[in-house]
């Protein structure tokens, strides 16, 4: 996923602001442990909405409400949007705590070990002019940070990179009509939610927050007879940002720059930090070069030759490490634990931004319920006809009702109710 990075790679070698394309993105992230961790921040499950890479709902496995992080969608969306999709994730939630056993039974996982099932899923748009265009949706399944099925939109049909991803494959594959329904969803369903959304939200997410650039250098901890030269970009909305670190003017190559990638602040902006390693004695002129899409012009901001650790201690890692202070304290506790554990989401193959970062991490990155057929499966191999609960939120009542009559029937033939079609998948 390729959540959080930077737009351009290229260096830049004239202060020309490049061409900013628009495009538009929602999407959905879920994450589940197979148990909890005693740390702060971190949920046995969490679920949230990002548009263009801001939160704009969020629910986790303690306080068990979906609630709005963006005042206007709280004030716009009526009281039944958050109690309808408080439900959809609290079947979500059962959904996960089932799956992710079906998947540490078949993987022969250890039970004692925590293990990781995360879900993305959602659609981008090209905007030109007032012409909308459908870019691509994603679909996709990680299991301990390892991609384990994804859709693909265009044959309508799920890819299964591993071999123990190919049993969910054949099952799901099966039922023509929640593929039809995912491919409906991530083509038309979502895109609408997703203009709903940037009219309700247009002002602000128009408006952007451009970015303030800081260049300082310290000591380096891997070479000390060597500075570390810091640019730091901070306060930015939307992510996308070009940052160079120049000599003499002239963009220093990419191999020679560290890059923390693109990280959130807790206020829906961005940060960006890259490094190199210079001489300590080095007089050449050094400056950090911005541009941002709020920007007029590139913001150019000359290195003043000083270091300011040399001569008084660990005086500027508080600055350095302001970033990951301000970051979403949820996020940051998740990335390190994930990080720590090597389950990073996405390391996805067509995630162009990211880096991903997990950045994010990043995973997470955070799924919505608008209700697709998706959620109605279950990672068991069985052909059983019961699947992970049917939510109602932001879902054409009779495209729900079509994937319900398929998937959500006993053997009766009698519907059945979303907690037992999901208790009733826990085979592996």
């Amino acid at each position: 996923m390729a959540l959080f990075t930077v737009l351009c790679s290229a260096v830049l070698l004239c202060a020309v602001v490049p061409a900013w394309s628009d495009k538009h993105s929602l999407y959905y992230i879920y994450t589940a442990l197979s148990k909890p961790v005693k740390v702060p921040g971190i949920y046995e499950f969490t679920a949230m909405g990002l548009l263009d890479d801001r939160q704009i709902d969020y629910y986790n496995s303690e306080e068990k409400r979906k609630i709005p992080t963006q005042h206007w969608m709280k004030e716009k969306m009526q009281e039944d949007y958050w109690e309808k999709g408080t439900q959809s994730r609290k079947s979500k939630e059962q959904w996960f705590n089932v799956n992710v056993k079906i998947l540490m039974d078949r993987m022969r996982h250890n039970v004692s070990d925590v293990h990781v099932l995360q879900w993305r899923h959602g659609c981008e748009i090209d905007q030109d002019g007032i012409e909308l265009k459908f870019s691509k949706g994603i679909d996709e399944y990680s299991y301990d940070g390892d991609n384990f099925l994804s859709f693909d939109d265009k044959e309508s049909q799920w890819v299964a990179p591993v071999d123990a991803a190919l049993p969910t494959k054949r099952k799901w594959d099966n039922v023509p009509i929640l593929n039809q329904y995912t491919k409906g969803y991530l083509e038309k369903e979502c895109v609408d939610w997703l203009n709903k959304f940037r009219v309700y939200g247009d002002e602000e997410l128009k408006k952007g927050s451009p970015p303030k650039v800081h260049v300082f250098a310290k000591k380096s901890t891997s070479d000390k007879t060597k500075l570390k030269l810091t640019c730091m970009a901070t306060g930015f909305y939307p992510k996308d940002v070009t940052l160079t670190i120049r000599k003499y003017r002239t963009s220093l190559p990419d191999d020679e720059i560290e890059s923390t990638g693109t990280r959130p602040n807790n206020d829906g902006t961005f940060q960006l930090r890259k490094s190199v390693d210079i001489k300590e004695d080095e007089k050449a002129e050094y400056d950090c070069f911005v541009s941002h899409k709020t920007l007029k012009e590139p913001i150019i901001v000359k290195w003043d030759g000083k270091c300011k650790d040399c001569n008084e201690g660990p005086v500027l890692v508080i600055g350095i490490v302001i970033g990951a202070a301000v970051a979403v304290a949820f996020v940051a506790a998740l990335c390190f634990y994930l990080y720590k554990t090597k389950r990073l989401f996405f390391k996805s193959k067509d995630v162009k931004d990211v880096k991903e970062v997990k950045d994010e991490e990043n995973h997470f990155l955070s799924g919505e319920e608008h209700n697709k057929a998706g959620s109605e499966k279950s990672f068991s191999s069985d052909s059983g006809k019961g699947s992970a609960g049917a939510s109602t939120d932001n879902s054409p009542t009779n495209s729900l009702e079509q994937v319900n009559s398929v998937v959500t029937k006993d053997s009766s033939g009698k519907n059945m109710p979303e907690e037992k079609s999901l208790l009733q998948q826990n085979n592996p």
